[in-house]
């Protein structure tokens, strides 16, 4: 198969000539959401039992037996996207209401690929206590909560906090989603070029929330040898200027000990991860390992463009649509919820977030190629096959408690 059959989504929108702005606001023009109803109300009768007075046995039930708001509600299949609109994509802190058009296209993604519903919630505040009292007091509303474009470092303490209140799947997508379907992408780029988790060196640009959890999840996954650099060089004990998150870095990553810049992190590595919004010189990728790995993951502007890291590197990623290789958090966060709701999970573990990976990574077969390591966003087999891996985890782990 070739790569330019895997890239449905730039050929399509291809063949239909560019996406005017009058075409975008248009299609959000009052919304990209409603709420539709799933029993008839055309009856007395109908409403005598949606509504009072047989509303009321429900409630009765559920008082007496709280669970049930799982089953005899929506919230079992009701996820909240939450955000304060302070790192939006590309865009960076542009508040709540601007950050809304994504929350509302992050639900409809919800629907549209695991058949959750999910409301969208942006908080006017960026006070970290704030935010986790929020979410704490209307979280009987939701079965699952997804956190969404927060800044860092606050977005790790928001999740811990909140992870640790509630019994109900909690995640920053920003992080873990990223992180998923990284070691997905990964998973088969090392399949093509023929390396191992263990043996590779692997150069991580960017120390915010995707770069610590891609870190994170790549060690559990079987990594040895990651660099990570931040804005002001490579990320190592020898600093005096670490946060808290960039010290655990520094303490759990460079076992060689380098110290420097973007060009000595890249001298014979194996893959580089961008997750920075920065860019870098080609210069730099001249000293990497031959059959080199190259994910230039920023939007809208790789760290590498895709022609220039090509001459160095056998398999190159971005996160846009319209290059072969999409890095694309939609491959990863629908199924996951989905498959943690469907266990009844009360946490969404690191052995989910791998068994996720494995599941992308193993829906690309025999037709595995440099420009085809992932599923393509729109390929339907996806949330399905990972939120089966999830639900599968899940079970067993709580059967072992």
């Amino acid at each position: 198969m070739t790569t330019t059959a895997h890239n449905s989504a730039a050929s399509d929108q291809g063949s239909k000539g560019p996406i005017t702005d009058a075409e975008i606001f248009e299609a959000h023009e009052g919304g990209k959401l409603s709420a539709e109803l799933t029993s008839p109300l055309q009856t007395q009768r109908d409403l005598s039992i949606a509504y009072t007075p047989g509303v009321a046995k429900v409630c009765t039930a559920i008082k007496d037996e709280p669970q049930l708001a799982r089953t005899h509600t929506w919230t079992g299949r009701l996820v909240a996207v939450i955000s304060d609109g302070s790192a939006v994509l590309g865009l960076g802190d542009i508040g709540p209401a601007a950050s809304l058009p994504v929350m509302e296209g992050k639900c409809a993604l919800f629907k549209s690929f695991s058949g959750l519903n999910a409301i969208p919630i942006v908080l006017d505040t960026n006070d970290t206590d704030e935010i986790v009292e929020t979410i704490v007091r209307m979280a009987p509303t939701f079965g699952a909560i997804n956190l969404e474009d927060i800044s860092a470092p606050r977005c790790f303490e928001i999740e811990d906090r909140v992870k640790e209140a509630l019994d109900i799947p909690v995640m920053h997508d920003d992080q873990h989603g990223t992180a998923v379907v990284v070691l997905a992408a990964l998973t088969n780029a090392l399949r093509v070029v023929k390396k191992s988790f263990e043996s590779v060196r692997v150069v991580v640009s960017g120390a915010g929330a995707a770069g610590v959890a891609v870190v994170k999840l790549l060690a559990d996954a079987g990594v040895k040898d990651i660099v990570v650099l931040d804005s002001k060089g490579v990320v190592e004990s020898g600093r005096s200027d670490l946060s808290e998150t960039k010290q655990f870095l520094a303490e759990s990553t460079n076992p060689r000990g380098i110290s420097g810049g973007i060009g000595e992190a890249l001298d014979g590595a194996d893959a580089f991860i961008g997750v920075s919004g920065g860019t870098i010189d080609e210069a730099h990728l001249e000293n990497m390992a031959d059959d080199a790995i190259i994910f230039a993951l920023s939007n809208p502007n790789p760290e590498v463009a895709p022609d220039v890291a090509s001459k160095y590197a056998t398999v190159v990623a971005t996160g846009r649509s319209d290059f072969p290789n999409q890095i694309n958090n939609v491959l990863a966060f629908p199924g996951i919820f989905r498959g943690a709701l469907d266990a009844d999970a009360n946490e969404i573990t690191d052995d989910m977030k791998l068994v996720a990976a494995r599941a992308i990574a193993d829906l690309v077969g025999d037709d595995l190629e440099p420009g085809y390591i992932v599923p393509g966003a729109l390929d339907s087999r996806v949330a399905p096959a990972v939120a089966e891996a999830v639900e599968k985890s899940a079970l067993e782990a709580m059967a072992k408690r």
